[in-house]
């Protein structure tokens, strides 16, 4: 409805994988009598939000780098490129998931199958 949110405060949060994240907190002045406020949230108090500046720089640059010429053509020749070699490792070698656990573990099975497939086209052409 056009109202303002206004700064409460800012917090520091890690995430799962480690980052630590600056966020900020905002929350609307009155939500009381809104006609719009069951399709807004369902708080009892004014409608808060958090927003992490940072990580929303960051996807607006990474949008603007997708939708740049090279960006657009980069995208077309991954699917190309990269697209193929997935299909043919599920497809053909039936490889759903990885055995093991644990990343070394992965690498070394995910290296091993891209070995294989390497050998198989070398010995194609």
């Amino acid at each position: 409805m056009g109202q303002k949110m206004h700064k409460t405060h800012q917090s520091k949060k890690n995430t799962e994988a480690g980052y630590e994240q600056n966020l900020s907190h905002y929350q609307a002045q009155n939500c009381q009598g809104c006609p719009l406020r069951s399709q807004c949230f369902k708080a009892k108090e004014n409608r808060s939000i958090e927003r992490n500046h940072n990580l929303e720089r960051h996807k607006q640059k990474t949008r603007e780098l997708l939708l740049s010429k090279i960006g657009i053509q980069k995208r077309k020749q991954r699917s190309a490129d990269v697209e193929p070699v997935f299909a043919q490792l599920k497809h053909n070698n039936g490889f759903r998931r990885f055995s093991l656990k644990g990343i070394k573990k992965v690498e070394l099975e995910f290296g091993l199958m891209a070995i294989a497939h390497n050998l198989r086209k070398k010995i194609a052409a």
